[in-house]
């Protein structure tokens, strides 16, 4: 557990989530109660704005590279620190081929903090079963990551003993799938993450329903799941430190902001930042690969 004096960095991270312009195909826009998600092009031009008591930073998800950002390239990006498409040569949808394994195994954050003596680290998803039996195993950004530092993933045990949380957060697709786990609201959801937090020093959350939405089109499925994100980020943002924590909230390319159109939009993505050290933090950011250098700072001074 981090000292009193030690700092801590959470890393929120919502895939799909761009920065749209104000209408009827922006879900965003439409939807009540959801801030600090709610982000638009023509009232938010500028960096460093204040939304939310968090510094919002317009950042560049194309990183130099023609077409459409997604999601393998723009994960390694965010967790390695690393332009991934550059290195590639194109925007790579889906998982990461055998290059991006490569270059996360040996640059992920939680490699570099572990060799950094910047520990304990945790990614608080947790992982069913099936994971570890199905065959192909197929493997994310974060999964990859995490496997780089030989962390232990959090399993359905340490979801029963409020030490994870489910993608999800309310463990609801646990639960029609016969899973025997408690229906969590997104204030006890905050609660757990706010606990993990303040036993670590790096903590990372992911979610990607809202990239499934945006790729749907499912207006009705934005409104069931967006509201309860926003309260879940919320009721985090209420529960931690912000006196020695910092909160990051990122995405890897733009999609349900868009309901236009079913692919990935060529927009900005929201980067948040909330703490006693946001300003310093916001000042290093442009696009996704000053992501993981800016962590990095905040928890090596």
């Amino acid at each position: 557990m981090p000292s009193e004096n030690k700092s801590s960095v959470l890393l929120f991270f919502i895939d799909g989530l761009g920065i749209g312009e104000r209408g009827e195909k922006n879900p965003l826009a439409n939807i009540e109660n959801l801030a600090p998600l709610v982000h638009f092009v023509n009232e938010n031009a500028e960096n460093a704005e204040i939304v939310h008591d968090g510094v919002l930073i317009l950042t560049d998800a194309r990183l130099g590279i023609e077409g459409r950002p997604q999601s393998a390239s723009g994960q390694t990006t965010i967790l390695t620190g690393i332009n991934a498409p550059q290195l590639l040569g194109n925007h790579k949808q889906g998982f990461p081929n055998q290059i991006l394994r490569d270059l996360i195994a040996e640059h992920s954050i939680f490699r570099q903090l572990k060799q950094k003596n910047i520990e304990p680290n945790v990614f608080a998803n947790a992982y069913t079963p099936k994971f570890f039996t199905e065959k192909p195993r197929w493997k994310s950004a974060t999964t990859c990551a995490v496997e780089a530092a030989a962390l232990p993933f959090r399993q359905l045990p340490d979801l029963l003993g409020r030490k994870a949380i489910f993608h999800d957060f309310t463990n609801q697709s646990l639960i029609e799938q016969n899973f025997d786990v408690p229906h969590f609201s997104p204030p006890e959801a905050g609660e757990i993450l706010a606990g993990l937090t303040a036993e670590h020093r790096f903590t990372l959350y992911e979610y990607f329903i809202t990239d499934k939405i945006g790729h749907a089109q499912n207006f009705e499925a934005a409104q069931t799941y967006l509201p309860p994100l926003a309260a879940f980020l919320r009721a985090v943002l209420q529960r931690v430190d912000l006196k020695t924590t910092t909160v990051i909230l990122t995405s890897d390319h733009g999609n349900i902001e868009d309901f236009s159109v079913r692919t990935h939009t060529l927009n900005d993505v929201p980067t948040i930042i909330w703490g006693r050290r946001k300003l310093e933090a916001a000042a290093q950011i442009k696009d996704l690969s000053d992501i993981t250098p800016t962590i990095l700072n905040l928890l090596s001074s």
